[in-house]
């Protein structure tokens, strides 16, 4: 029998953190669960490609913007379940086994990971117990703690928006109801904050979702969002 799970990895310079992150799925591996790993670039000039070649994974190529990135790299993929992963996440210890707890379950929703950064303080503490309460009691749960998803539930809900920004918030409402968090950590970099400030990084991550929330189109954001 098939391993069940396609990983799916969109990148952009990412090569100075892939390597960790492709190294935290190496417990899938041994869990029989990692039917293939597919890496959707968009554009790359660093050593991603390269990190993902020596990896053996598949390389889908395309414009950027994660939302296409994300949609291409499914569309390649085989799986009957989906594993969305950002190249900056690195999933903790325990991942693996919880991931098929899910899947024993019969569970024939979607499932997110609790969030926690790679940076010590009280900042990143809190700015991740926002983000789990966000997800917990909204349904909100951002691309940075990743998604697994049934193919069919996936392609019932038309698949990820080919949009700059906010691919992942849409989905997650797509998703209202149907999705469980499970018992495993992702923990995901910190290096936007540290450089723009946590308290300016996450208000502007605030201000961002509720202009998107009222209405605003997501190429504008993209444009005006400091990343």
């Amino acid at each position: 029998m098939r391993a069940p799970v396609s990983i799916v990895i969109p990148t952009l310079n990412a090569g100075a953190e892939l390597p960790e992150t492709l190294a935290s799925l190496g417990e899938g591996l041994q869990a029989g669960l990692i039917r293939e790993l597919i890496i959707s670039d968009g554009g790359s000039q660093d050593e991603t490609l390269a990190v993902a070649n020596a990896a053996g994974a598949e390389i889908i190529e395309g414009p950027a913007g994660r939302g296409g990135q994300l949609a291409r790299g499914v569309a390649a993929s085989a799986g009957g379940w989906l594993l969305v992963v950002h190249a900056d996440t690195h999933l903790a210890p325990g991942w693996a086994e919880a991931v098929l707890k899910h899947l024993r379950d019969g569970s024939a929703d979607a499932a997110y990971f609790r969030l926690a950064f790679r940076s010590r303080g009280i900042a990143a503490r809190l700015v991740a117990h926002w983000a789990n309460l966000r997800s917990r009691l909204f349904g909100l749960p951002y691309g940075d703690q990743g998604l697994l998803i049934p193919r069919a539930l996936y392609d019932q809900l038309g698949g990820y928006p080919d949009m700059p920004l906010m691919e992942d918030v849409a989905m997650a409402r797509a998703l209202r109801g149907r999705l469980r968090p499970l018992k495993a950590t992702a923990l995901t970099s910190a290096q936007r904050y540290k450089t723009r400030g946590w308290l300016r990084r996450g208000t502007r991550n605030l201000i961002t979702l509720a202009r998107y929330l009222a209405g605003t189109d997501p190429g504008k954001l993209a444009r005006d969002y400091p990343d």
